[in-house]
């Protein structure tokens, strides 16, 4: 294969900021939100954005990014098809891992847990929150099924809006909120000669454990 860049050569010197176990909350969910919001303030695109890891009923990992819709007490909010394959993944097996990477902040975090659907009153509310070309097109995919081209969804998409024109959309059977609740959040600040900063929360009982990882 032809490179034009050499790969090995792209790198980058961490010297922004530094995480101290010392400074960080006792709570890794305010944590959490403190960081969040401070990625937010910068201005940063898709803040929102995680990449959540599943896996397979043979074993095989799969993952892809996803958009945080709600940070609550407990857990990480986030939507989609049941009928999906990380939908069909969870219900298999509910253990799952999200992952917020905001470069601009030379920041991580890595974030495993156990998920389940929230109920649907929440999906409700969310799902009429959408804009309303979203809600179409919740009806309109047959989300991770092969088709033939793209004609399907345009298709399907004509008769969903035919169908429901002038109507309030009702909310998919097949769509709605997962929550993962967290078993262990590693907060990860990139640090000069890569001695990488790393904070790690455990769940233990009613509380959590912290300590500092080995970059």
């Amino acid at each position: 294969m032809q490179k034009n860049i050499n790969i090995e050569d792209i790198r980058t010197d961490y010297r922004l900021l530094e995480l101290d176990e010392k400074q960080v909350d006792k709570n890794p969910l305010i944590q959490f939100s403190i960081w969040f919001e401070q990625a937010v303030q910068a201005g940063l695109e898709e803040v929102n954005a995680m990449t959540l890891a599943t896996v397979s009923t043979n074993g095989t990992p799969n993952a892809r990014i996803v958009l945080l819709k709600d940070l609550e007490d407990n857990g990480f909010v986030f939507y989609t098809n049941y009928q999906s394959n990380k939908g069909q993944e969870l219900t298999a097996n509910p253990n799952a891992s999200l992952v917020f990477f905001w470069p601009a902040l030379q920041r991580q975090v890595r974030i495993n847990g156990l998920v389940k659907k929230v109920n649907p009153e929440t999906s409700e509310k969310y799902f009429h929150s959408r804009p309303i070309e979203s809600q179409f097109g919740a009806w309109a995919s047959p989300q991770s099924q092969v088709i033939t081209d793209r004609n399907v969804l345009e298709q399907n998409l004509q008769s969903i809006v035919a169908k429901y024109k002038d109507q309030i959309v009702p909310k998919p059977p097949h769509w709605g909120g997962y929550k993962l609740l967290p078993t262990l959040i590693e907060f990860w600040q990139g640090r000069a000669s890569r001695l990488h900063d790393r904070i790690l929360y455990t769940k233990i009982d009613k509380g959590w454990n912290i300590e500092r990882l080995a970059p």
